[in-house]
């Protein structure tokens, strides 16, 4: 049976004092919420482009992913996400924007979306944002949404190029709204957000007042396969391309705090250990399983 959870907004309970980066940044909530209540939806979704989403990302000299260039793709987690998103809107009236932040190229995840029957999207494209952390990225994407009234913010869980899984819940931080995570199912109901939290055990039962965001994870409702009409009507839709300037910030907002150092192979997997079965056999796997305090 699933669990029943109530969300309590963290910026609520302890004032928005305790949240520095929301503080900075952020509206209050009451503030955003100028769409939620009434129809149509107005529905954002985080894609982002990844390098060699199939393969093993290229580092250049400085560290950091070679983005231009290389073979590249819309996120397929963020297909998921996108995938939610369209049926929320096919479900209650509403439009889906994409938003994305990287190199121009970036652009080519967008149209994806737009393929797939995303309305329309917005890219931040800006040299200082090279090397950008997670803090960083979360400050962009957040003062482009912010730009426009929504109800909902989707994601995936974590990208392919970084694995942090943190990015979606600092963006909701710096909104001011809360966040549910990991959901295979998302729905609206009564102005309120409602979705399927997946678990080790089966799943949670998460409710949480909009506007808020959610992370939309690889067991949600398969994304649909562009049409050869979808694909056609990509090209018509407006993306709107984005500075650092158009949204109000500065190179020191998205300095990053972060940075890698160097990197180096991982070790290769030593053998195993191969045990013969004979009388001895048990005494034998005891001895391994004690040697490696696993007993």
């Amino acid at each position: 049976m699933p669990q029943e959870a109530q969300f309590i907004d963290p910026l609520s309970a302890l004032g928005a004092k305790g949240y520095p980066e929301a503080a900075a940044g952020a509206r209050p909530v009451s503030s955003l919420r100028l769409s939620t209540g009434r129809q149509p939806m107005q529905i954002v979704v985080l894609v982002k482009y990844v390098p060699e989403p199939q393969g093993t990302p290229t580092l250049g000299p400085d560290h950091l992913l070679v983005r231009e260039g290389v073979e590249g793709a819309l996120d397929p987690g963020d297909e998921y996400a996108i995938e939610a998103a369209l049926r929320l809107a096919e479900a209650h009236g509403g439009e889906v924007t994409l938003v994305s932040m990287g190199p121009e190229v970036a652009a080519t995840g967008v149209r994806k979306g737009f393929s797939m029957g995303a309305n329309a999207g917005v890219l931040v494209t800006d040299p200082a944002l090279r090397g950008a952390d997670v803090l960083a990225t979360a400050r962009v994407l957040a003062a482009a949404v912010r730009r426009s009234p929504f109800d909902l913010v989707l994601a995936g869980v974590e990208s392919t190029d970084g694995y942090t899984g943190t990015l979606p819940m600092t963006v909701a931080e710096l909104l001011g709204v809360p966040s549910a995570t990991f959901a295979r199912k998302v729905e609206v109901e009564d102005g309120a957000l409602r979705v399927e939290r997946q678990t080790e055990a089966g799943y949670d039962v998460v409710t949480c007042p909009l506007p808020a965001v959610a992370t939309v994870t690889g067991s949600g409702a398969e994304p649909r396969y562009p049409t050869l009409k979808g694909i056609m009507a990509a090209k018509s839709k407006p993306l709107e391309q984005l500075s650092l300037a158009d949204l109000g910030l500065s190179e020191a907002d998205v300095a990053p705090t972060q940075s890698v150092t160097g990197v180096s192979e991982a070790p290769e997997k030593a053998a195993g250990v191969v045990i013969p079965v004979d009388d001895g056999a048990v005494a034998k796997v005891a001895d391994l399983l004690a040697e490696a305090k696993a007993i």
